[in-house]
């Protein structure tokens, strides 16, 4: 008879080197006692590194050089993550070196990270990036360190990483009619930090970040204001979502369209954003949520998630735009495009009212797009959404309160979860069509 340690069984999981990375203590423990176990860790070498910065402010020339030098070596944590060397070729899994936080920069150890089709638009070319980078910026995790002047986080905190920061200071943040932050690095294709250098190495060459965020790594650096402090009995292998997907689907109808009561709305693309569009109509009120995708393994889903009707592009032989507008009479009063193609964009555009109609684009578009600025001037509204609309660092903690309330249930969109090495077959699941939304654990 098996030992009860190792039976299919038990809760209990094995953990080797996965937080201290030292050979010998592997020990026995469930997911709750794993994640005390990093915060305990975290706040120890936090400590650690508070009395050698007070150390080092005693001291005075070559003697303090030598003495923060020997302080950041120790700190340098060799840990493993996904790198893509270059467009179109596979993930590499790879032994790199994480610096530490800088002044107001929050180290942190990734628990669970979701693939997105954005990650995917880097590795197709259709977003252009610096190689070799790490990508990723979906996920949730736990702080391990933080760099001086930092009070937003402490160690041992769980938190979502944001590709859209709020450090709330430039126009854009005290505005209350948007989200995106100045310092946000969405649209640059920098991949830096943001005092212009990377905190990753890897085979003595510097890696380059995604977003700012780069979750697809055991450890990531983030700036202070790129990080949301959240509930810490949120489980985050599944609010990691959050980070990313669910919350730019389901913002995109309640915050960046306003969706309102008795509305028909439609919703291109039935992924994962698309499928929190539909969520988040629903919550709206809207009385009729038309699904558009080419994939009918996913009907069942969107309307498990709300959908009233499903419809497949390729069932019929005139344009889509035109089906809709037969279907509700006049054309939707919102529509979504949630896939990033041009062609769709267009179609989603063309589907509105043309006197009242609102078309969101929440899905990042792989390519240059040109329409007839007549469907504009009759009087639809085309507006994109980032993070759908969310203030990350106030609404992303309260929409995991929400989660934890249970008013939505974003665990539907999770389809598979993988160990982070199988990270590339997560990518396969996501281009066949398989998956909505696929989780890596670490």
């Amino acid at each position: 008879m098996p030992s009860p340690a190792f039976s299919n069984n038990n809760p209990r999981q094995h953990h080797s080197k996965s937080c201290l990375e030292e050979k010998d203590l592997g020990c026995w423990l469930t997911a709750a006692e794993h994640e005390s176990a990093c915060a305990l860790v975290a706040k120890k070498a936090s400590g650690i590194l508070a009395w050698s910065r007070n150390r080092a402010a005693s001291m005075t020339g070559e003697e303090k050089n030598l003495f923060l030098e020997l302080i950041t070596v120790i700190q340098v944590i060799k840990c493993k993550a996904a790198v893509l060397w270059e467009a179109n070729k596979p993930f590499s899994i790879e032994e790199v070196e994480v610096a530490p936080p800088k002044e107001h920069e929050v180290r942190v150890k990734i628990m669970a990270t979701g693939i997105c089709r954005s990650d995917d638009h880097v590795v197709t070319g259709a977003m252009v990036m610096p190689f070799p980078i790490i990508l990723g910026h979906e996920a949730a995790g736990v702080v391990e360190s933080v760099g001086q002047g930092v009070t937003a986080v402490k160690p041992g905190d769980k938190v979502i990483p944001l590709f859209v920061p709020q450090c709330g200071e430039c126009q854009n943040c005290l505005n209350t009619k948007g989200n995106l932050c100045s310092k946000t690095d969405l649209g640059t294709s920098l991949g830096l930090m943001p005092d212009g250098t990377t905190r990753f190495t890897c085979k003595g060459k510097a890696i380059y970040h995604f977003l700012r965020t780069s979750t697809f790594t055991e450890y990531t650096v983030l700036h202070e204001s790129a990080v949301a402090k959240i509930d810490s009995a949120a489980p985050l292998e599944k609010v990691c979502l959050i980070g990313c997907g669910f919350s730019t689907g389901y913002g995109a109808a309640l915050q960046t369209a306003k969706v309102k009561p008795g509305s028909t709305c439609a919703v291109f693309g039935l992924g994962g954003v698309g499928l929190s569009v539909v969520m988040g109509c629903m919550a709206a009120g809207a009385s009729r949520i038309i699904g558009v995708d080419i994939n009918k393994d996913k009907f069942a889903k969107a309307k498990e998630l709300g959908a009233t009707d499903c419809i497949n592009p390729r069932d019929f032989q005139k344009p889509i735009q035109e089906v809709l507008t037969e279907m509700t009479g006049h054309g939707v009063d919102y529509s979504f495009e949630a896939i990033g193609h041009a062609d769709t964009m267009i179609a989603a555009l063309a589907s509105c009212n043309m006197s009242t109609g609102v078309c969101v684009m929440a899905g990042l578009l792989d390519s240059e797009i040109s329409i007839d600025p007549t469907l504009l001037l009759t009087g639809r509204t085309w507006k994109g959404t980032a993070l759908g609309g969310w203030k990350p660092t106030e609404c992303i903690p309260k929409l995991v309160s929400g989660y934890l309330e249970k008013k939505f249930n974003s665990d539907l969109l999770i389809t598979h979860t993988l160990p982070f090495a199988k990270v590339n077959e997560g990518f396969e699941l996501l281009r066949a069509g398989k998956s909505i939304r696929t989780v890596l654990l670490f």
